[in-house]
């Protein structure tokens, strides 16, 4: 990748679109460990139950964390605040 290639990305991590984008493929994370959770709880499995709580408590936490970077970004969009 050439760095101007690798600038770009990186200014498109940091931007509203780019953020957008991570708050999507992270909330389609949660809906695989929903389905984990589900499984675990239909077979009485403590440990596999206890990796979803705490991929959960991850998910939540990195929503926090993009929703702040939104802020940052100066979002106005009604939906955010």
């Amino acid at each position: 990748m050439s760095s101007s290639a690798l600038s770009k990305a990186k200014g498109f991590k940091k931007s509203k679109s780019g953020t957008y984008l991570s708050i999507a493929t992270t909330a389609f994370g949660a809906l695989s460990v929903a389905k984990q959770a589900k499984r675990a709880r239909q077979e009485n499995d403590t440990l596999r139950l206890v990796d979803a709580a705490v991929s959960a408590a991850a998910i939540v936490t990195g929503l926090a964390i993009l929703y702040r970077e939104l802020k940052r970004l100066g979002d106005d969009d009604v939906l955010f605040g």
